[in-house]
């Protein structure tokens, strides 16, 4: 491991990572315009009904497990137990694709109850079922951590990219085609294939340069009795990292359908379009984030406490700055921003977008706390933090949609957004200032 400073290493991870988040920001603008405009309001917010559904069962279903598979996996890989690490990669995938096949299935179940209460067209309906399948984008977890592991983020950077190129080119034929809204759903969920498989490939193409010489069969050493003797305390790790992960997502994803289902697919449509232009704020810093779990996680194994503050609390600072430029950029051109993307039809939403781009400006150093929590080995105190705000903000959502309209669901994310990160702040403070006592042999984790 090198011994460049900590937030310049996170720096290095970053550069690798934003090119490809670029890219991917650019082509999805371009993308949105065309859909918006085709579609118009009413039926870009169908779509992003179908899609957030999807989505938000695949989320609260299925497994993440990259955390454990950097920690866990960095130290069978520091050891030089080749076995062990594909051991840990074999038995993380088969969760994450078991749990994968449970989400299609209840979401299948799910569509004739949930689609009409939500407002959704009798063609979106029928074609709901067939959309389940796109719960597949979310089974990346485990390549993502061989990714990490193997210091190719570049990789990682590049896999953004994926999914917005299959959108775009999509879009295109769908518009040059006169496509209407099914034809939208087959290029979101050509999208959501190309992204899950995509990163598949590139693991597995890094897979043999970590563990070279090992060709001995794995057997019946996936089972989890094998997985915990060769890594104590792994599955509760991974359980509460994925229980984190899973809140992360969960208020974004569930948001979009309250809306459906207390204003219908309209006051979505304005949302959604809000959401994904304030998108833009969240980008570096969840990049942030990701850059810097495994920087943080050997600061703490190699005990160099001051150095981990200081990149933790100048991480955080580089990544609010940054979004707080943004807001001001979208809070003097929302009106423009929103005819421009979506067309006439989506020009009431100026308050609403200014509204979630603050909310999403105060919570862009959250991803960088709640990596220094999990790489103290305390997940579960994020847990609590986003499951506190999430179960709170969410009850009252409905109340603030019914007095405010669609306004109510920005105040819903700013509140949200004051909350999380004065409870996230406070809890790393407390850790920094009393760092807990880590072991003498605690391996590198490459970043």
């Amino acid at each position: 491991m090198s011994d460049r400073s900590g937030l310049r290493r996170v720096g290095g991870n970053i550069a690798a990572l934003v090119t490809g988040k670029a890219g991917a920001g650019l082509l999805s603008v371009v993308t949105l315009a065309i859909v918006a405009r085709r579609l118009g309001v009413e039926n870009y917010g169908v779509l992003t009904l179908v899609h957030g559904y999807v989505t938000l069962i695949g989320s609260v279903v299925a497994f993440s497990g990259w955390h454990g598979l950097v920690r866990y996996g960095g130290e069978a890989l520091h050891r030089g137990d080749h076995g062990r690490f594909l051991r840990l990669v074999g038995f993380l995938s088969l969760i994450e694709l078991g749990f994968a096949i449970v989400a299609i299935a209840l979401a299948v179940l799910l569509v004739p109850l949930v689609g009409p209460r939500l407002g959704w067209p009798p063609d979106a309906i029928r074609f709901a079922p067939f959309y389940c399948i796109a719960v597949l984008a979310t089974v990346r977890a485990t390549p993502q951590g061989i990714l990490q592991l193997a210091d190719r983020f570049d990789l990682i950077g590049l896999h953004q990219i994926v999914m917005p190129v299959v959108r775009l080119v999509g879009a295109l034929i769908a518009w040059a085609m006169g496509g209407g809204l099914t034809a939208f759903f087959l290029v979101w969920l050509a999208g959501a294939l190309a992204e899950g498989i995509s990163m598949w490939l590139f693991a597995l193409g890094r897979l043999p340069g970590l563990v070279r010489d090992y060709d001995r069969p794995l057997g019946s050493s996936l089972r989890p009795r094998a997985i915990r003797r060769d890594n104590p305390g792994i599955l509760p790790f991974i359980a509460t990292t994925n229980a984190d992960l899973t809140l992360q997502e969960f208020a974004p994803n569930a948001v979009p359908l309250v809306i459906g289902w207390v204003l219908g697919p309209a006051a979505v449509g304005l949302f959604a379009l809000s959401l994904r232009v304030s998108n833009v704020i969240m980008q570096p810093a969840r990049m942030m984030g990701q850059a810097s779990y495994a920087v943080i996680a050997d600061l703490i194994r190699r005990k160099r406490f001051a150095e981990l503050s200081q990149t933790v609390w100048r991480s955080v600072a580089i990544a609010t700055a940054l979004a707080g430029v943004l807001v001001a950029v979208i809070a003097l051109f929302a009106p423009t921003i929103l005819t421009l993307l979506g067309g006439a039809s989506f020009a009431g939403g100026a308050v609403l977008l200014i509204i979630v781009a603050a909310g999403r400006a105060l919570q862009a150093g959250a991803p960088v706390l709640i990596a220094t929590l999990t790489a103290f080995g305390r997940p579960g105190r994020s847990i609590m933090v986003n499951l506190s705000a999430s179960l709170v903000f969410l009850a009252v959502l409905p109340l603030l949609l019914a007095r405010l309209g669609v306004e109510g669901a920005g105040l819903q994310v700013l509140l949200q957004a004051v909350a999380t990160i004065a409870a996230l702040t406070w809890l790393v403070r407390r850790l920094l200032a009393d760092p807990p006592e880590m072991p003498d042999d605690a391996p590198e984790v490459s970043s």
